[in-house]
């Protein structure tokens, strides 16, 4: 099952990472402490919810995989192209390093992030043991932040494409992205709408986030990849989504950790 219950709280997990052992999840809004329109397990402290309750929904999550928060190491996003490998956790009293994609070689640190779209990337290395997590929305996708997460690992760390295991978590998916002409104009840049990265229906074109960052994987020599194929817009009562509620909504988190 693609599904964890603990405590109140529902996450999900790769197949793939499951079997590796690591320590992983996507977590839904369930169980949380946040009222409407936050409800429940917001962890975005930027979108009007009670820092008190964002900071008890973090404490939870990290119950539930039995980490301790202090090991959390998380970054401002800003759908950027910024990759940072962390050594160590960051401290809670400092500033947030602006980024969208960690990754790390070390024991004790958890990287996280939060979503409320836009599409988790998650990455281990089972061989060089390196773990690694992406935020990629259209302009992260369209950054190629799957490619840079996956060059650094191999750059810093030397690991190899082929030994890579990477995960597409729940996200928005084609059928509620439409774009406009000028986003469509720069995803036919990158993609040549390469295994079906646009659909085209009832005059409107809508962006595959998930196939966009498929084939930037694949393009970076991931060969094993595993997607959620979990619409966050189609199941709005396991997710936020920000398109789905107008903005008026908070964000899931998902983390990784290799203890």
């Amino acid at each position: 099952m693609p599904f964890t219950e603990t405590n109140g709280l529902r996450y999900f997990t790769f197949g793939l990472f499951d079997r590796a052992g690591l320590t992983h999840g996507i977590f839904t809004r369930r169980g949380g402490v946040s009222q409407a329109p936050w409800n429940s397990l917001n962890t975005g402290g930027l979108n009007g919810d009670e820092r008190t309750n964002v900071v008890e929904n973090r404490r939870r999550i990290f119950s539930a995989v039995n980490l301790p928060v202090e090991s959390i190491y998380d970054v401002w996003q800003v759908h950027s192209s910024t990759v940072i490998y962390t050594e160590r956790p960051r401290p809670l009293d400092t500033p947030h390093l602006k980024a969208d994609a960690i990754f790390t070689n070390r024991s004790g640190v958890c990287l996280f992030m939060r979503f409320g779209d836009c599409v988790p990337l998650l990455f281990l290395d089972p061989v060089r043991r390196v773990i690694g997590i992406a935020h990629a929305g259209w302009q992260g996708t369209i950054k190629l932040i799957a490619k840079k997460i996956v060059d650094e690992m191999v750059r810093q760390l030397e690991c190899r494409p082929e030994d890579i295991i990477a995960g597409i978590g729940p996200s928005i998916g084609p059928d509620h992205y439409p774009i406009g002409a000028d986003v469509t104009s720069r995803v036919l840049d990158i993609f040549d709408n390469e295994q079906g990265v646009l659909e085209f229906q009832n005059s409107k074109t809508y962006f595959n986030l998930w196939q966009a960052n498929f084939v930037t994987l694949s393009r970076a020599g991931v060969r094993k990849i595993e997607m959620a194929n979990i619409c966050t817009a189609c199941h709005p009562d396991d997710w936020f989504s920000h398109r789905k509620e107008n903005g008026k909504t908070g964000r899931f988190a998902a983390l990784i950790s290799l203890d």
